[in-house]
């Protein structure tokens, strides 16, 4: 099974005027499963968390704790 490097995005949750990227809960380099809860978003409206779709592990984070998103916004590169 090949393995491909892929950039996560922030999901249109609706219509958020503002969100912002909270917390980080996995680290460069450390692997995560399917259902993981890779970081947590907070609205003007409410809270939720950025769920792996797949297994994988976080190469590189682009935009850290206590940041400003839109939607669509690269947040992190990871290989699955």
């Amino acid at each position: 099974m090949s393995q491909k490097i892929i950039e996560l995005e922030v999901p249109d949750i609706g219509d958020a005027e503002s969100i912002e990227l909270v917390e980080w809960h996995i680290k460069e380099g450390q692997p995560f499963k399917k259902g993981d809860e890779l970081c947590d978003l907070v609205t003007d409206k409410a809270a939720f968390s950025l769920e792996a779709s797949q297994d994988g592990q976080l190469i590189e984070i682009i935009i850290s704790n206590k940041k400003n998103v839109v939607v669509g916004e690269k947040v992190a590169r990871v290989r699955v």
